[in-house]
């Protein structure tokens, strides 16, 4: 992230917030795009279409995210709801690429 905004902590003024806010939006959206990167991957390399939904696998993915928002201190409910919503969309996004670079 962003060296040059200030740490939550540190910060002075609304303005030193609403900068670290949009570095660490920034910061996210990296992340996300990394994230459905490994989607493309995914929708390339599985065998079947069926493949691409397996509830244990996001059972696990969530329940480690919750576990890493309690580690952290992050509102846990609100982490389950985005992860869950997170892999759907993640999900969702496999398969049109698994449809995709089989057409």
């Amino acid at each position: 992230m962003d060296n040059s905004v200030a740490k939550p902590d540190d910060c002075r003024t609304m303005l030193d917030v609403r900068a670290g806010v949009d570095a660490t939006d920034r910061a996210l959206m990296e992340l996300l795009a990394t994230r459905f990167g490994y989607m493309r991957a995914a929708a390339r390399i599985k065998q079947t279409r069926d493949a691409v939904r397996d509830e244990d696998r996001k059972r696990a993915v969530i329940e480690a995210a919750k576990a890493h928002a309690l580690d952290m201190g992050v509102p846990v409910g609100f982490v389950a709801d985005a992860w869950d919503s997170l892999v759907e969309a993640s999900i969702a996004y496999e398969l049109e690429e698994w449809d995709r670079l089989r057409k």
